[in-house]
């Protein structure tokens, strides 16, 4: 059975156009901060650095940065060890000393560093 020029020009164009889609996906950022994630990061780096429309563009920038850095699980299990290190006692002691939590928090303070060279 002879090939059709015709059929095998059509798999040809929709192997390429699945291709070219794919490649759109895998460039396209990830998005899965929350939104009240994202206003609640602002609202807090307003509050320490001002209250103004340039600060709300720079910590809007600072967030959007951080986002395409870390996946949200991270961010957040990052910030709970941050907020826990700030209860007193021995449960909150795992917090503190273990190199896992350690990891943790210095990869948001990377992440947080490198917004902050580039927003503000």
């Amino acid at each position: 059975m002879r090939d059709n020029p015709c059929i095998s020009l059509a798999f040809a164009v929709v192997a390429l156009v699945c291709a070219e889609r794919a490649a759109v996906v895998a460039a396209e950022p990830i998005n899965d901060y929350p939104t009240a994630a994202r206003a609640d990061y602002v609202f807090g780096c307003m509050a320490a650095n001002g209250q103004t429309q340039e600060h709300l563009q720079k910590c809007s920038c600072s967030i959007d940065h951080i986002a395409s850095i870390m996946p949200y699980e991270q961010y957040v299990e990052a910030e709970t060890v941050l907020r826990m290190r700030q209860v007193s006692g021995e449960t909150a002691a795992m917090f503190r000393d273990t190199s896992q939590m350690k990891e943790m928090v210095d990869r948001l303070r990377s992440a947080q560093a490198e917004a902050e060279f580039k927003c503000f």
